[in-house]
């Protein structure tokens, strides 16, 4: 039937070094760090290392007539989470009285019980809501507007130099990352250690920090993710649920079975984690592409990244859709209500953005089916053969019944775990990967899988891949690199007049969609929000291109459609073994245009008609 025993495909993890194209990105990694940091880079630096204490030293004296070095510790820890607040947008005395000393931990603020007392009684008794969000402003122009290079002099410039080059290390590493990710030059793992390796020989990052992000929360559920997939296909688990999901169709060809993907998949990545979905169906759209083979049709990898792709793009385009969809609605919705006092419900939020997410979906499937031309057509022997398979197998197994059972726990712990920690049920803040390590574990526990399965069976090439993406997203983020490159744009569109209305706003999308598609789509949303929103808000201001701004940043983050790692969900689906980089390119290029064009047409339509409130038009 299948073809199960077809010989090993040669995959980039066989390759050698390209010595000849390797070169290139060399040359202008070392090309760009040779070249001296410009005024803006430096003003970005300025900002990033000297910025912080100015503020806090700003607020002392605002507040208690004290330098900060002289403050009290509760006086003190008052400027200090003024400080982080601003730094995230968070400029309403609301956000303020929000926060407790888990925050103030999480953020790396020293902050006692007695203290922060006394700082968030302060701020309740002694400033109101227009006092608290003067200061803010007036925090925030200094941070922005009046802080430059120029004006340094001793040890600030000297971190200012510091914190450019790190922005100049990071921008050379992006150049060198993406040409190397394009031209596959060297296999792909090794570009994530490449990484590591940049950041520590350039001093950016010290060996223990580096260590550190390789291991990050995200970089678990990715291993954990790709320990129960491989749990499910041993167990048969993943025949079970494919057949479920797809033995009613009447015509079960490839057409069908992609659209039923985006359709479940799409709308579901609006209200749960991406990441997840992502997991659950890559073992199916596996599963569903081994079964189709034939002795005629011994290979159809057209068929093979049609799936895959397929699961990762539905993934992709479903998280605009409700707040909860990712951190960058959250961001933006934070954004908009302490700049602008503009407040978007969750429900508000669905109204306006999930038809985009209706809208996509047969437009991805269209896109989806233009791009990959698979040999196979019907799916229905795959079908039959899983009918096969299944009768063979009889009921459900004790295995079986594990496999799901920890699987359900698992999902559980996923939806649950952070509201579950902010409610005190949890006492501790778990994380998504830790979940997920557990549940690949508990498989081992309870006997249904053993080490040899993972070690087979599990992709650790994507693992260490991602482990490196997330350190190049941190450190665009941190070093103030993706700031730069967003400010820089939006200040370049200036003189040529399109640095307002639905131009501005295509600027505004095109940059974010870029950004995310080399960082996670929260720091993205936030390394270009604030610019554009703050230039949206002086140049129509009181009206619905601020709301409109910010909903359409978050959903520009969601573009990332081009780069492995761009988003979990390409790079779990990249661990099926059956695409290259230049797949995601294929559909990922035309979709990232589309989708901006169907942004602002959405802007200037549907938006525009419904308005927002009482809000003037623009």
């Amino acid at each position: 039937m299948a073809a199960q025993t077809r010989k090993k495909k040669v995959t980039g993890y066989d390759k050698y070094v390209d010595w000849k194209i390797f070169i290139i990105p060399v040359v202008l990694f070392f090309l760009i760090l040779a070249l001296p940091a410009p005024n803006s880079m430096k003003d970005v630096g300025t900002e990033y290392s000297v910025g912080p204490e100015t503020v806090i030293n700003f607020i002392t004296q605002s507040l208690f007539e004290k330098q900060s070095t002289d403050a009290e510790q509760w006086q003190l820890l008052v400027a200090q989470m003024m400080e982080q607040n601003l730094d995230m947008g968070a400029l309403s005395r609301g956000r303020f009285l929000s926060r407790d000393i888990g925050w103030c931990k999480r953020y790396g603020i020293e902050a006692k019980p007695a203290n922060f007392e006394k700082a968030r009684r302060f701020v309740e008794t002694r400033l109101d809501r227009d006092q608290y969000g003067q200061l803010m402003q007036q925090a925030f122009d200094l941070l922005k507007k009046d802080l430059r290079y120029e004006d340094l002099s001793g040890k600030e410039k000297a971190a200012a130099d510091k914190a450019a080059w790190k922005i100049k290390v990071a921008i050379a590493m992006a150049v060198f990352v993406i040409l190397c990710f394009f031209t596959e030059c060297i296999p792909l793992p090794g570009v994530a250690f490449c990484i590591g390796l940049i950041l520590v020989f350039t001093g950016v990052l010290g060996r223990k920090e580096v260590a550190m992000l390789y291991w990050d929360d995200a970089v678990w559920f990715i291993m954990g993710s790709l320990m129960f997939a491989a749990a499910f296909v041993k167990t048969g688990v993943d025949k079970r649920v494919c057949l479920m999901m797809f033995r009613k169709l009447a015509r079960p060809n490839v057409k069908w079975v992609t659209l039923i993907f985006f359709i479940i998949i799409a709308p579901l990545a609006s209200f749960i984690s991406d990441h997840a979905l992502a997991a659950m169906f890559l073992p199916i759209g596996i599963l569903l592409y081994q079964n189709s083979l034939t002795d005629e049709v011994a290979e159809d990898t057209e068929l093979a990244k049609m799936l895959m792709i397929g699961i990762a793009m539905a993934c992709n385009i479903g998280g605009p859709g409700a707040p909860s969809g990712g951190a960058r609605n959250v961001i933006m919705m934070t954004y908009l209500n302490d700049m602008f006092g503009l407040d978007i419900g969750y429900f508000q939020w669905v109204t306006y953005c999930m038809p985009f997410v209706i809208v996509m979906i047969p437009i991805s499937w269209f896109f989806l089916n233009w791009r990959f031309k698979p040999r196979i057509q019907s799916l229905a022997p795959a079908m039959e053969h899983l009918r096969v398979e299944i009768n063979r197998m009889g009921g459900w197994n004790r295995k079986q019944i594990w496999a799901i059972m920890i699987f359900a726990v698992m999902i559980f712990g996923w939806f649950t775990e952070k509201s579950f920690f902010q409610m005190g049920i949890y006492p501790i803040r778990l994380g998504i990967g830790v979940i997920a390590v557990a549940g690949a574990v508990a498989y081992l526990f309870a006997g249904v899988v053993n080490w040899r399965d993972y070690q087979e069976k599990v992709d650790w090439g994507v693992v260490w891949l991602y482990a490196g993406a997330i350190i190049f997203g941190r450190v665009l983020d941190q070093t103030g690199a993706a700031y730069w490159v967003a400010q820089s744009a939006i200040e370049a569109i200036k003189p040529l007049g399109i640095d307002s209305g639905l131009p501005l706003m295509a600027v505004s999308n095109g940059l974010t969609g870029i950004l995310t598609n080399l960082m996670a789509d929260g720091p993205a949303a936030a390394s270009v929000g604030p610019i554009t929103l703050n230039m949206a808000g002086l140049v129509h201001p009181g009206t619905t291109f601020l709301p409109f701004m910010a909903m359409s940043t978050a959903v520009a983050s969601s573009f990332a459609y081009c780069l492995i790692i761009g988003t979990p969900p390409n790079a779990i689906v990249y661990a099926s073994g059956y695409l290259e980089p230049k797949d995601y390119l294929r559909i990922g290029v035309p979709l990232w245009v589309i989708t901006n064009i169907l942004l602002l047409v959405m802007t200037a339509g549907y938006w525009a008609l419904r308005g927002f409130g009482d809000l003037a038009g623009f």
